[in-house]
């Protein structure tokens, strides 16, 4: 089984290399990180390269596309060539799922309208220009496409994934073998339990980082 992260210059590194970690753990399965070139890309911080050693031109029919998301996803949903592929190889996969707001490249080759999907919590209008139903749960499941909230749920989107792509019990085992029980020290991962002076911080963060990037 053939499957594919395609990557985009300010894509955040664990929507990519989270579920990287699961998917190719699954006996038989190869993950491969292409781009429009095959060539490094440069993550959100601008501190962290991870290289795609093939072009989306070499690997047109993959039965598994993940695409990430980041702040660059803006930029790479008006990437014509991305856009294209993306779209493309939809035509033959077996699933097709995104992380974060690369569900903004999903909706962007026409694949979210009419669906329930979910997304980076302060990206979820977002979706509503694509035709799609905001949803706040973390993994969502439409047919073969599957869109996971924001960055760490990317890891429960390819577990669910390795689930149906095998067996329940073939996901459980990955789950152990990477040891992923998260117990964080604080209940803030989510807007339902994030006091509002955080909600406003990691706002404000986003803020200042789009306009230094403008």
């Amino acid at each position: 089984m053939q499957i594919v992260i395609p990557l985009y210059d300010r894509f955040t590194a664990l929507d990519a290399v989270g579920p990287y970690e699961v998917l190719s753990r699954v006996p038989g399965a190869t993950v491969t990180f292409a781009g429009v070139e095959a060539r490094e890309y440069t993550t959100d911080t601008g501190m962290l390269t991870i290289r795609a050693d093939a072009a989306l031109a070499d690997v047109p029919s993959p039965e598994v596309i993940v695409v990430p998301g980041g702040p660059g996803s803006v930029e790479a949903a008006e990437d014509e060539a991305l856009i294209a592929w993306i779209r493309n190889a939809h035509e033959t996969t077996e699933w097709t799922t995104s992380v974060c707001t690369g569900a903004e490249l999903l909706g962007a080759a026409g694949l979210l309208d009419g669906l329930d999907a979910t997304t980076y919590w302060a990206d979820m209008d977002m979706l509503a220009r694509y035709g799609a139903t905001a949803t706040e749960r973390r993994v969502v499941e439409q047919g073969k496409i599957v869109t996971a909230a924001g960055v760490s749920s990317g890891i429960d989107m390819a577990l669910t994934l390795v689930a149906r792509m095998t067996h329940e019990e073939v996901a459980k085992a990955v789950q152990l073998g990477i040891e992923y029980d998260p117990e964080p020290p604080f209940d803030s991962g989510s807007t339902r339990t994030a006091s509002p002076e955080t909600i406003a911080l990691v706002r404000a963060t986003i803020a200042a980082r789009d306009e230094a990037a403008a």
